[in-house]
């Protein structure tokens, strides 16, 4: 990847600073210096966040998440009031073309394992209420229903790099992905903001392939009366997620509105001016499809944020009755399955409390 700005380490022993250019402080963006007073440490604007947080680091702009951060997002919270982001996800559901379905099957049912008398495990000889059970076995991929893209999803290069320059030949395997696996995310408690471009445009929903620009986030902004701040989680509502039913079954339908979204124009305005920290969609992958011709690859946007910047996005949100009810700031709560080596937290249920 070719990095938009020098990467150095410093360390004053009389004299100087050694430049470095792996993995250590950005000159001039430390999360000691001027950004750690804003409520965004670490972010420094016309910057962004990137690979500021040290070697080792598979958080990326998480780690701007502080005590005090979430307690300024939970002081938005006063009616308790809380609205469910999650959508149903079942066998039939719609997903992104390049991950694979989802299938749950009954392991063991009541009838089933009462029948299993020569299995290793067999019911207990004390048992005169008929006791049984159910769990079911999942094969499911980590990248279907409401998720958060972990920072490992995406990579880039001939050596296959993701964020903070983990390389597949060094931090691959066949159990996941061994740096920046979605079982790293910390729980997400940070001042939401719905941007709902269709509503500012006055459609039901936004037509297929709309880009969203810098501008419509800034109509919207001013429609809303909502200012963007650092730290926040913005999501964009397209519109699509009206049509996703009880499950996502209706997948033309589907297939056809999923592919409006931002601009890689938008996410640089996004994240290098308004300091975002998680950026969200209601569609299965956030960006505009296809991508402008130029682009150097079909998700420049997830390039940008997951791989550069090191900024998680989330897709799949319902945000139907938020913005039915107006509600475009809130405090949003997100926590992902804890699966070790899975590259997003997947089938998710994040909540926007008011």
């Amino acid at each position: 990847m070719t990095r938009s700005r020098t990467f150095v380490s410093c360390l004053i022993v009389g004299i100087g600073c050694s430049v470095v250019t792996a993995l250590g402080l950005q000159l001039g963006a430390r999360p000691s210096d001027a950004a750690q007073k804003t409520a965004a440490p670490g972010w420094v604007k016309g910057q962004g966040w990137g690979w500021i947080w040290g070697e080792t680091d598979e958080r990326g702009a998480l780690n701007s998440l502080t005590d005090a951060s979430r307690l300024a997002a939970l002081q938005l919270v006063t009616s308790g009031k809380t609205y469910d982001l999650g959508v149903q996800y079942s066998r039939r559901s719609f997903k992104w073309p390049g991950h694979s379905p989802g299938e749950i099957i009954t392991y063991r049912s009541p009838e089933g394992v009462k029948r299993q008398k020569d299995h290793p495990f067999t019911l207990p000889d004390v048992n005169p209420s008929g006791q049984g059970w159910h769990s079911c076995a999942l094969f499911i991929n980590d990248n279907v229903g409401t998720q958060i893209d972990g920072l490992g999803h995406a990579t880039v290069g001939d050596d296959n790099h993701w964020y903070n320059g983990f390389k597949e030949s060094d931090w691959g395997g066949n159990f996941g992905v061994r740096k920046c696996s979605a079982a790293g995310i910390p729980p997400i408690v940070a001042r939401g903001v719905l941007l709902d471009i269709a509503g500012a445009r006055n459609v039901k929903v936004l037509p297929p392939h709309y880009a969203i620009t810098p501008g419509d986030v800034d109509t919207a902004c001013a429609r809303q009366k909502v200012e963007l701040k650092p730290g926040d989680v913005v999501l964009f509502r397209t519109g699509a997620m009206q049509f996703w039913g009880e499950d996502g079954a209706d997948i033309e339908t589907l297939k056809e509105y999923d592919t409006a979204g931002i601009n890689l124009a938008t996410a640089k305005y996004l994240i290098e001016q308004k300091g975002t920290l998680l950026v969200g969609s209601d569609t299965s992958g956030l960006e505009v499809s296809p991508a402008a011709e130029g682009s150097d690859t079909f998700i420049p946007v997830h390039k940008y944020l997951l791989i550069e910047q090191g900024v998680h996005i989330g897709e799949f949100h319902d945000l139907e009755e938020l913005a039915r009810e107006r509600v475009y700031e809130f405090c949003y709560v997100a926590t992902t399955n804890k699966i070790a080596g899975a590259t997003a937290g997947f089938t998710l249920r994040p909540v926007a409390l008011k």
